[in-house]
């Protein structure tokens, strides 16, 4: 007999079901046990007079144990768990649980120690299911754009944009490093006429940060396109991307979404509201009195950052807010700078944090070597610039970080949106 899924085992039929024993209450002559797998809950009835052999497994039973049960499965209004229940005539015992090392109200470290019996809750299920929605519709989106998948490497000989925050190795007889971005790699996929690509794969950053939205490794989601005419080219096609995600994930997941974290899944309109960096600090100062140096007006600052939620509702009803024009101090070497030798690109804020830098890239060979002298970069990216050389058309592109978007879709911190998270004080489990 094959495995019937609780949420689907049709009533009046003996099927098999298999899962982690919730709750068991073994009474003399009746016991009743709460199944659990990734779908749903059953009620068990047994009969232990009549199946003396199920009287005995269940009298083995532990919390979170798993059994595979074998029974008719039948309708019964006085049950809670959806007016159903199982009649066991066999049940297995797959696997006796130890008393749990942890409670469900237990400190985020604690719970990530036993992540694994820390992610068994409908809540922390659901944060992998409306991921696997949101990144399975961002991919879609793109495939039928005539966008292509490629994955790059994540052991690189060079570091990817800087000298720093970057994880060094042995690699044989030479040093080698974690890749803390696929950018190099999509660009060279641009000057080999691939015209437009994204990539879903581990990203590594070196950063001794110790906030709820930093981790050393997490999951990226980039994409890079060919013959642009300007960065907002990049903006529109990520608006659209993360409107046609966002779709999906309240179609699918937002009841359950409000059910269990008590929040609305709002999908954006288009198109994404645009502000200046100077402009953003001259409302930021009108509205809410908030003020910050001169020499600190060429990024966003953190508290900037946040404020930038309630600046984009107030002023223009969006979630979402683009931000451009920002100064070359703080941006990569390989952005194209317009006359005045201002980036042209962006950062897009959501719900107060950033969640990516994008741009058009310098494409012509012997500006983007000059943008990397200025930066003393020099031979950390010889390799790189060999791949425009050989002619490259004009490009853009910008990454996102799933685990993030997550975090800000579910009000949480990244170390329960990561699978397992990775920070400079935990490489466990």
């Amino acid at each position: 007999m094959q495995r019937s899924l609780i949420a689907e085992a049709p009533a009046g039929e003996r099927v098999r079901l298999q899962g982690f024993v919730e709750n068991i209450r073994n009474k003399r002559t009746m016991a009743f046990l709460v199944l659990r797998d990734s779908t749903g809950r059953i009620q068990l009835t047994v009969e232990k007079e009549k199946y003396p052999e199920v009287a005995a497994a269940v009298d083995q039973l532990t919390i979170e144990s798993v059994i595979t049960a074998e029974g008719t499965i039948v309708e019964n209004d006085y049950v809670k768990l959806g007016g159903r229940e199982m009649l066991p005539d066999m049940i297995k015992v797959e696997s006796i649980a130890e008393p749990l090392p942890i409670s469900k109200d237990a400190a985020i470290d604690s719970r990530l120690d036993y992540r694994w019996i820390d992610l068994r809750s409908d809540k922390n299920l659901l944060i992998y299911q409306a991921q696997t929605v949101m990144v399975n519709a961002m991919r879609q989106f793109l495939l039928d754009r005539r966008f292509i998948e490629i994955h790059t490497p994540k052991l690189i000989g060079a570091a990817s944009e800087s000298g720093s925050e970057v994880f060094e190795l042995k690699y044989f007889d030479r040093k080698a490093y974690l890749s803390q971005s696929p950018q190099f790699y999509k660009q060279m996929a641009m000057a080999a006429g691939f015209d437009r690509i994204f990539e879903v794969g581990p990203v590594f950053r070196a950063e001794k940060s110790y906030t709820n939205k930093h981790a050393t490794e997490f999951s990226g989601f980039d994409i890079e396109m060919s013959y642009i005419d300007s960065f907002r080219d990049v903006m529109q096609i990520e608006a659209e991307l993360l409107t046609a995600a966002l779709s999906a994930v309240k179609e699918s997941c937002g009841e359950k979404i409000k059910e269990l974290y008590g929040l609305d899944v709002v999908v954006p309109t288009l198109p994404f509201p645009e502000m200046k960096l100077q402009d953003v600090y001259k409302e930021l100062e009108e509205r809410y009195g908030y003020t910050v140096e001169d020499s600190e007006k060429n990024d966003l600052t953190t508290d900037a950052e946040h404020l930038c939620a309630k600046l984009s509702m107030d002023k223009f009803g969006h979630e979402f807010l683009f931000v451009t024009d920002y100064g070359p101090e703080k941006r990569a070497f390989y952005h194209m700078r317009d006359e005045n030798g201002n980036p042209l690109g962006y950062d897009l804020i959501w719900r107060g944090t950033e969640i990516t830098t994008g741009a058009q890239r310098e494409h012509r060979y012997e500006q983007l070597r000059k943008q990397a002298d200025e930066k003393g970069l020099g031979k950390d990216v010889q390799f790189y610039m060999e791949f425009f050389r050989y002619g490259c058309p004009p490009h853009g592109g910008f990454g996102l970080g799933i685990d993030r978007l997550t975090m800000l879709l579910l009000g949480l911190s990244i170390k329960e949106t990561e699978f397992l998270f990775r920070g400079p004080n935990r490489i466990e489990p």
